[in-house]
């Protein structure tokens, strides 16, 4: 299902499944959710090329895969079958930027669901019956127990927070703070406890979500609209605030994350990969406190690999299963983003097979 421009339909286009250069793989999707980043894509939120395959949170079966075999990231073979997950770019493993640790910043970078349509190369993105993986991309095979629910947003939504609690370090005995409770911060509270956080409290504008966020591991929920007096008194009772983890991309949430910040507090900030104004920070408070900050743009593979063993781990413990609010299959695209959009669930899934 083709997307050509902002909010117009999508239109549905045959192709042939591609011969493969070596490394190379086809994947039958079994499984994808539509992602808040398609959504901003697909609503002209943010650029994205045209006409091309949206949809990078997916999973698939292999069906072919190149002469001379593909392994996966732990160098296992992999077979016809074996349902996986992958990486959302490809990249060259052996290249500057992989070299230097941060090979989502790698040129030449593929990326699924972020490709602009060539002529013999079509099958890039989520929203298709099946997927080519190009060479460079890294596979995990999914562990058995995991629903498709359950693992479709590993590659994007848990991978990502993965490489935030990464960035923040030991979490063990700290209190940690999630700013904005949609599926990055649902996963970022369940992830920071598993990862040994002492309290996790999240606070979002809704309520609603706020208060969804104790079934995945949040100690205390706050409202986003309380007076700064009232936040403080909150994290102030706890003993202060050493992580902040945004979620939300809003500047004044970021300025507010900064404010609660213990003395050699860390703030990760995950979620501005959108256009917003710019962040006042007092630089002084910044030196004498002791802080840091620090931003991720997509992760590295071994942030996707650290996510589904926490998955594998806690997926009985916390329904997330319950995050996909709706299934749509792939001839409806228009409108499973229509619900997408406006009924502010966490996530629809698209069954294309």
């Amino acid at each position: 299902m083709v997307f050509n421009k902002a909010e117009k339909p999508f239109s549905a286009l045959s192709v042939k499944i591609p011969d493969l250069k070596p490394g190379e793989a086809i994947a039958e999707i079994a499984y994808s959710t539509i992602c808040t980043s398609d959504l901003h894509s697909y609503y002209g939120r943010r650029s994205a090329p045209a006409p091309g395959v949206l949809g990078h949170e997916v999973i698939g079966r292999i069906t072919v895969l190149a002469e001379g075999g593909v392994t996966d990231y732990y160098g296992e073979n992999l077979r016809t079958g074996d349902l996986v997950t992958w990486s959302v770019y490809a990249h060259d493993h052996e290249g500057a930027m992989a070299a230097k640790g941060i090979p989502q910043k790698s040129e030449p970078l593929f990326k699924y669901g972020h490709q602009k349509i060539e002529q013999h190369d079509v099958l890039s993105g989520g929203f298709a019956t099946h997927c080519h993986l190009r060479k460079g991309t890294d596979i995990f095979k999914i562990p058995t127990g995991i629903s498709f629910r359950e693992a479709a947003p590993l590659n994007c939504t848990h991978a990502t927070v993965a490489g935030a609690i990464r960035l923040a370090g030991n979490l063990k005995n700290k209190n940690v703070l999630i700013i904005g409770a949609g599926m990055l911060g649902v996963s970022a509270c369940a992830m920071s406890k598993f990862s040994g956080a002492n309290q996790v409290l999240a606070m979002d504008r809704t309520i609603q979500r706020t208060e969804n966020t104790g079934r995945f591991g949040a100690d205390q929920g706050i409202d986003a609209n309380s007076s700064p007096e009232e936040v403080q008194r909150i994290t102030q009772a706890i003993g202060g605030i050493d992580v902040v983890i945004d979620t939300s991309g809003s500047a004044p949430a970021m300025e507010k994350g900064l404010q609660l910040l213990n003395i050699g507090g860390i703030a990760i900030w995950v979620g501005a990969v959108y256009s917003e104004r710019n962040i006042s920070i007092n630089a002084e408070s910044v030196v004498r406190r002791i802080l840091t900050i620090k931003g991720l743009h997509n992760y590295i593979p071994e942030d996707l690999a650290f996510a589904i063993k926490f998955l594998e781990s806690t997926h009985l413990l916390y329904p997330f299963e319950s995050l996909v609010e709706a299934d749509f299959p792939l001839k409806a695209l228009d409108e499973a983003f229509r619900s997408a959009n406006g009924s502010r669930k966490y996530r629809v899934g698209i069954t294309p097979n």
